[in-house]
């Protein structure tokens, strides 16, 4: 007879049974909940290094693989296609097994994966390993949502959520001189790859030795901590007429803040995907910069969404904490980041200079990243049962941006020989990301059966 495998910490209640025993008798919390989120700050900024290194290197890679503006936009398009697809898949294996295995696996993968890249030939095989990189990156953000939802009280969430997703745009800024310094140093932009897979393979089995599902697996949790999680943890349940139990995930379908949260993220990834694909080829075709050129602008531009992301997330907590409504907090800034992100954009069409057109970028960036409060949403919305479905949901819907956006511009780009009306598709999601936020009640989990 075979036995199914033990259920994942995430199935069992946070609450259940005495504490476990902690050494020492200091009562003051630990802050280990921090080191998670730090670590996983640190695993999102590989994420984006590795499934941004093609960008960085794509002047190189163009000319090495002979590749149109068309066939580049498909190429920048495939990590997506299948990064996509595999979200539900994802989100259902990290509720059921839980997010340590699913975040550290992943990668693991992808790192492998970054690193088989520069093995490319043609477009063939660059397009092969793009797909391969979608798979094996596709747990990591809902595994992070998981964990949001597990290790945070309520009123920190903020702050973790932008941690996390703080590592995209830092990623994004790392990138850039990261694999332009490697190109530089190696002459080639294949071993880059080949370097940059291998740290985060390391850094994917760390992830696997120090991660766990829940405070109460973790040794480094003391009994305060672990009584401040859970305490908060229960508050939430009883405010909430909604018991925090299993979902199917069409259950989900009828309700205005479901839809406004797929939308609101399709419409963030509209913008920022755009400049993280295309950015640096803008800048090197309409400004003339160079390799090096481009890569310390990355790092300003996405520098600057990364600052803009961990103060949104600061500000958010922080008027939370003042006792003003989370709905009232979150359409605010919400509403401010996407005028920002709208105007800015503007601004870019209507000005040809250089430098004007980096900080304003920079701008975009700083008040786009505030969305990073998105990742909060899969525990509002769904609780800590079912935030690992909802948050893929979620990224399922941004990433069909992801898939859209670099093939849109390559044919915009390549049919006007311009970049005008690509900003302006970029323009257009922004707005799709104002309108969609203003829509969410962010506070109150959702009634379903």
């Amino acid at each position: 007879m075979s036995s199914s495998p033990p259920p994942p910490e995430t199935a069992r209640s946070t609450r259940t049974g005495p504490p476990p025993s902690r050494t020492g008798p200091d009562p003051r919390p630990t802050r280990t909940r921090w080191k998670v989120f730090v670590l996983l700050l640190g695993i999102v900024a590989l994420n984006y290094i590795d499934r941004g290194s093609v960008s960085v290197a794509l002047p190189l890679i163009t000319k090495d693989l002979h590749l149109s503006k068309e066939v580049t936009g498909f190429v920048l398009s495939a990590f997506f296609w299948t990064y996509a697809l595999m979200q539900i898949p994802a989100g259902k294996l990290i509720d059921r097994f839980g997010p340590r295995r699913m975040a550290g696996g992943a990668c693991v993968g992808w790192g492998l994966a970054t690193s088989l890249t520069a093995a490319s030939t043609g477009v063939g095989s660059l397009l092969g390993y793009r797909l391969l990189l979608g798979v094996v990156e596709a747990p990591v953000m809902p595994a992070g949502g998981k964990l949001n939802a597990q290790w945070l009280p309520a009123r920190e969430r903020g702050r973790g959520a932008v941690l996390m997703d703080g590592g995209a745009p830092l990623g994004s800024a790392l990138g850039g001189i990261a694999i332009s310094g490697l190109i530089t140093w190696t002459g080639s932009w294949r071993a880059s790859f080949v370097v940059a897979g291998a740290v985060t393979v390391g850094v994917g089995l760390f992830a696997l030795r120090y991660l766990r599902d829940t405070p109460r697996a973790h040794r480094s949790v003391n009994a305060a901590e672990l009584a401040h999680i859970e305490r908060a943890h229960t508050e939430e349940d009883a405010a909430s007429p909604v018991a925090d139990e299993p979902a199917r995930l069409v259950a989900y379908l009828k309700y205005r803040s479901f839809w406004g949260m797929c939308l609101g993220w399709m419409g963030f990834n509209g913008v920022f995907y755009g400049v993280l694909t295309w950015g640096p080829l803008y800048l090197s075709e309409t400004k003339g910069f160079d390799i090096k050129t481009i890569g310390w602008s990355t790092l300003v531009i996405f520098g600057a969404g990364f600052v803009g992301e961990l103060f949104g997330g600061w500000l958010a907590d922080r008027w939370r904490a003042r006792g003003v409504h989370a709905n009232t907090v979150m359409r605010t800034m919400m509403g401010v980041a996407g005028a920002a992100v709208v105007a800015g954009l503007l601004g870019v069409v209507l000005v040809p200079d250089a430098l004007t057109a980096v900080l304003l970028l920079s701008v975009v960036l700083f008040f786009l990243r505030w969305a990073g409060l998105y990742w909060m949403l899969p525990s509002v919305l769904g609780g800590r049962c079912n935030a690992g479905v909802v948050g893929a949901a979620m990224n399922l819907s941004g990433n069909i941006a992801g898939i859209v956006t670099p093939i849109a511009v390559g044919f915009i780009v390549g049919g006007t020989g311009s970049y005008t009306w690509a900003l302006l598709y970029f323009v257009g999601a922004g707005a799709l990301f104002t309108a969609s936020s203003l829509v969410i009640d962010y506070s109150r989990r959702l009634a379903v059966r």
